[in-house]
C-alpha cells in the first residue's frame, strides 16, 4: 500500500495528470465554443490554416512537418492551437539570446586552442573538409596530440573512470542525461565528496526529465549540502510548452582539463550490468587525454554558466597538463556539440558526411533507427554503390513502440543491400560509427529525431586514431552474438501490423 501511494504521488504521475487535464480542457473548450459560436470555430480553423502554412514554409525537417500537418488537418478546430502550445522545437527567443551570448564566450575560449586544421589539411583534404564543417557549425576545433581509448562496455569505462577520478587535483565537471542512485553513482559520489573536501572544484549537471524516475526532486539541493554544486537543466514544469522538447542528452565528464569521457553511457547501474533491465546492456564510450579535452571542458562550462546565469573566464580552466607531442600516430580528434539553437543539424550532417564519403565500409551502432528520407537515401545509395553498410540495433527493446518504428525502417534499407543485425543478448545503447578504418564517431547522438533535431548532444569525430580499429573490431565481434534480419522476415507482416507501423512512421518525429 505504501508503495502504491508513493507511486500515485510521484512527480511523474502528478505532472502527467496535470498535462492531460490541460490538453483535455483545451480540446473541450474549443469544441464547446465551436458548437455555440460558429465564428470561434472558423477562427480556430483559420489559425490551423495559418499554422500549416507556417510549418510548410519553415526550415524544419520535412518528416517533422508531416507529423504535425496530418493531425492539424484531421482536427482543424484545435490542431493549430496545440501546435502553437507544444509544437515548436526551437528554444524561446529569450533563451536563445541568453545562450547565444554564452556561445560567443565559448567561441572565444575555443579560439585559444585553434587545433590542427592546417596539419590535417596537409595530410588529407577530405578529412580536413569534414573537420572544417564541424568547426564552423559548432565552433569546436580539431586537435592532434590527443590519446584515445575506446570502451566496448560500460563496466570497462566505469573501472577506468574511477581510476581517473582518484587522480583529480583541480576540477571535476560532470554533465549527464541520467543519474541514478546505485552502485555506479554511489561509488562516484564517494570520490566526488572526498575531492570536494580536498578543495577540488566539483560540479554536476543533470537533465530534469532524464532523472525524473531516478532521482528525488530536490536531489540538487542534496548534492549542494554535501559540498558539490549541482545544476538542473530545463526543470520540468507541468505546463504545456515547447520547452519540454529540448533536453540535455549529453554525457560529459572532464578531469583537470586533460582527461575527458563521453559516449552513450549514463551514470546508472544498468549501464554497467549491475542491474538487469533488458537483458545484457551493451554501451560504448571513449576517453580522451590531451588537447582535445578542451572542447569538452568549454562545452560543460557554457552549459553551467547558462543554467547559473554566470559569465566566467574560461581561460582559467585551461588544462594544467600540456601534451608534449604532436605525434601523427595519435590521429586527430574533434569533440563537438549539436543543439536546437539553430537550424543546423550538426550531428546528422556529420553522420551523412561519413556515409556519403565512405569507400569500403560503414559500421553503425544505434539503439534507435528512426531516420528521415535524407539519411535513408544516403544509406541506400552507399549500399547500392558497393559500400559494406551494416547497422547494429537491439533485439530486446527498452521502448516497445519506438522499437516498432525502428523495425518499420528495415525493409527499404534491406532492399538496397544494407545489412541489419539485432543484438540478441539484450539492449545495445551505444552510438558509434566506424568507416574505412580511418574515421570514427563515439557520442550521445542517437539516430532518431529527438537526438538529431531537438536535444543538446555531443560526440567525438576521429580521424586515424588507433581506437578506430577497436571500434571496428568490437562491432564485428558483437555481430557474432547478433542475428541478421532478412528481408523476408522484415516484410512478412500482417496487414494490421503494416498499417500500424505506417502510422508510427508518420508520427515518429513527435515520439
Amino acid at each position: 500500500m505504501k508503495k502504491m501511494v508513493g507511486l500515485l504521488f510521484h512527480r511523474v504521475v502528478i505532472v502527467g495528470v496535470s498535462l492531460f487535464i490541460q490538453v483535455a480542457l483545451l480540446v473541450s473548450m474549443v469544441l464547446v465554443f465551436s458548437d455555440y459560436f460558429i465564428n470561434f470555430y472558423f477562427f480556430c480553423v483559420a489559425v490551423s490554416v495559418a499554422v500549416v502554412l507556417w510549418i510548410v514554409g519553415n526550415r524544419s525537417n520535412p518528416a517533422y512537418k508531416i507529423a504535425w500537418i496530418v493531425p492539424i488537418l484531421i482536427f482543424p478546430a484545435f490542431g493549430g492551437l496545440l501546435y502553437l502550445l507544444f509544437g515548436g522545437h526551437r528554444l524561446s527567443s529569450r533563451t536563445r539570446k541568453k545562450m547565444q551570448g554564452l556561445n560567443a564566450s565559448a567561441r572565444e575560449a575555443m579560439s585559444k586552442k585553434q587545433g590542427a586544421l592546417d596539419q590535417l589539411e596537409a595530410l588529407n583534404r577530405n578529412a580536413a573538409n569534414q573537420a572544417r564543417y564541424i568547426q564552423r557549425a559548432s565552433d569546436c576545433p580539431v586537435h592532434s596530440g590527443t590519446q584515445t581509448e575506446y570502451f566496448p562496455l560500460g563496466e570497462r569505462k566505469f573501472e577506468r573512470l574511477m581510476e581517473e577520478l582518484h587522480n583529480a587535483e583541480h576540477y571535476i565537471f560532470i554533465e549527464y542525461f541520467i543519474i541514478e542512485e546505485g552502485k555506479m553513482w554511489d561509488s562516484i559520489l564517494t570520490v566526488l565528496e572526498e575531492k570536494a573536501a580536498q578543495g577540488v572544484d566539483v560540479r554536476v549537471i543533470y537533465d530534469d526529465i532524464g532523472c525524473m524516475f531516478t532521482l528525488p526532486r530536490d536531489y540538487a539541493e542534496t548534492l549542494e549540502a554535501r559540498g558539490i554544486p549541482c545544476s538542473v537543466f530545463n526543470p520540468f514544469i507541468p505546463v504545456l510548452s515547447s520547452r519540454l522538447n529540448n533536453r540535455d542528452h549529453r554525457k560529459i565528464l572532464v578531469i583537470d582539463g586533460h582527461t575527458g569521457f563521453t559516449g552513450g553511457i549514463n551514470l546508472a547501474d544498468e549501464y554497467i550490468n549491475a542491474k538487469v533491465k533488458y537483458g545484457h546492456w551493451k554501451d560504448m564510450a571513449v576517453m580522451l587525454k590531451g588537447e582535445g579535452v578542451w572542447n569538452l571542458t568549454v562545452l560543460f562550462l557554457s552549459m553551467w554558466d547558462y543554467i547559473r546565469g554566470l559569465d566566467e573566464d574560461f581561460s582559467q580552466y585551461l588544462p594544467i597538463f600540456q601534451p608534449d607531442t604532436k605525434r601523427e600516430d595519435l590521429g586527430f580528434v574533434q569533440p563537438f556539440t549539436d543543439s536546437p539553437l539553430d537550424d543546423e543539424p550538426v550531428g546528422e550532417n556529420v553522420y551523412l558526411s561519413l556515409i556519403n564519403k565512405a569507400e569500403r565500409y560503414v559500421y553503425i551502432t544505434t539503439p534507435y533507427l528512426i531516420i528521415d528520407s535524407t539519411m535513408t537515401a544516403a544509406l541506400c545509395t552507399a549500399a547500392k554503390s558497393g559500400v559494406d553498410v551494416r547497422i547494429l540495433t537491439p533485439h530486446i527493446p527498452d521502448k516497445k513502440m519506438i522499437f516498432e518504428v525502428t523495425r518499420a525502417h528495415y525493409p527499404l534499407l534491406l532492399e538496397a543491400g544494407v545489412r541489419i543485425f539485432e543484438y540478441t543478448p539484450g539492449f545495445v545503447h551505444g552510438k558509434t560509427f566506424a568507416v574505412d578504418d580511418e574515421y570514427g564517431v563515439v557520442g550521445s547522438i542517437n539516430m532518431d529525431y529527438r537526438s538529431l533535431f531537438l536535444h543538446f548532444e555531443c560526440g567525438v569525430w576521429m580521424y586515424r586514431c588507433p581506437c578506430i580499429a577497436d571500434i571496428r573490431d568490437d562491432f564485428l565481434k558483437t555481430l557474432e552474438v547478433s542475428q541478421e534480419v532478412g528481408l523476408d522476415k522484415a516484410t512478412r507482416l500482417s496487414w494490421i501490423k503494416m498499417l500500424w507501423r505506417s502510422i508510427l512512421r508518420i508520427f515518429a518525429p513527435l515520439m
